[in-house]
């Protein structure tokens, strides 16, 4: 487990509760309110309350819809019209695509080598364009920055106001469910979505510990903040494909709101990763990608010590099923050999 220095001063770029409280608001009819199970296996090994937030039974597979949603509903018809752009790892780009379809925008998302194919194809199912750019998610914005240049709006996956404010609709909905919580695993990329649900749960529940989870294999947040400022980091294969990527070098809202609002980041194997799949599936019941599978990878390895009540956030179910099949299979799979 990391601490970093926090900063002295809240960021003027912090997005407010009032923020996303009218971001639940503007979406309350668009996406799904998820449900929370309790985890009796995680309850017992930890000897505390334990809860899922199945967030990967939201529209289109994971939280992303929330803030795509929030941020379509924000475009002027000007932009509307023009359409819109985004690069992803998957799961932004099913997001976009599907609140863009339902908004009746023209959505294009670009995506480098390393996603793989059953998110490609199912963002193109959302009636979303995509270009396949590179090997990173630098080189695909490239392909952004030349459509927006001819006219596009781009809509980010996670720097964006009204993106982290669609995403921290999550942070009240647990805020509501558990008022009682006082530990919540949330996964960390570009930090959209951790940004967000600390916004909403700080403000409401003050004491609450907000712990971020990402991988071992080319965390960007995790190096911006041992750094103090953003870096750039090698994008690698990984079974939490949907955390990679970095956080932008002019980073303006997710960095400071993660080295303001985050207690603690963890850092997960491969294997450990995949032990959070397995779990899943074989004790909860739920297929979960491996990026949604962190946290209950974090409790499993022992990385987290609780004290009281906690929550888990599930937040993607857009896995291969072969690849699938293969973890809770037992299979040691390493998607670094098989992308090369």
């Amino acid at each position: 487990m990391t601490k970093f220095a926090l900063p002295t001063e809240r960021s003027e770029n912090s997005v407010t509760l009032d923020e996303i409280i009218e971001a639940r608001r503007t979406i309350s009819g668009m996406i799904r309110h998820t449900p929370v199970e309790p985890s009796v296996s995680l309850s017992k090994s930890m000897g505390v309350p334990v809860n899922l937030k199945l967030e990967h039974s939201q529209l289109s597979g994971s939280f992303k819809f929330r803030g795509a949603s929030n941020a379509v509903a924000h475009l002027t018809e000007t932009e509307r019209a023009a359409g819109v752009v985004g690069v992803s790892t998957g799961n932004h780009g099913r997001g976009l695509a599907r609140a863009c379809a339902n908004a009746g925008v023209r959505c294009v998302i670009a995506m480098s080598e390393l996603v793989p194919q059953n998110k490609i194809e199912a963002i193109r199912g959302e009636g979303a364009e995509v270009l396949i750019r590179g090997r990173s998610q630098d080189e695909a914005q490239a392909a952004v920055d030349a459509l927006v240049a001819e006219g596009m709006t781009m809509i980010p996956p996670f720097d964006h106001r009204h993106i982290i404010a669609g995403q921290g609709t999550l942070g009240l909905e647990i805020s509501e469910e558990m008022p009682e919580v006082e530990t919540v695993l949330v996964q960390v990329s570009g930090g959209g979505l951790i940004s967000g649900v600390a916004a909403a749960l700080k403000a409401r529940l003050p004491h609450v510990r907000i712990v971020g989870i990402s991988m071992e294999r080319g965390a960007a947040m995790h190096a911006s903040l041992a750094a103090g400022h953003p870096v750039e980091v090698t994008e690698l294969a990984t079974l939490a494909d949907s955390l990679g990527g970095g956080i932008g070098l002019d980073n303006c809202f997710t960095f400071p709101m993660v080295r303001e609002l985050v207690d603690d980041l963890v850092l997960l194997s491969e294997a450990e990763i995949a032990n959070g799949i397995r779990h899943c599936y074989w004790e909860e019941r739920q297929i979960v990608e491996g990026s949604g599978a962190v946290g209950v990878g974090a409790l499993l390895a022992g990385k987290i010590t609780l004290s009281g009540p906690t929550m888990l956030i599930l937040s993607g179910g857009n896995i291969d099923m072969s690849l699938h099949h293969r973890v809770i299979s037992g299979e040691d799979v390493d998607v670094s050999q098989e992308s090369s």
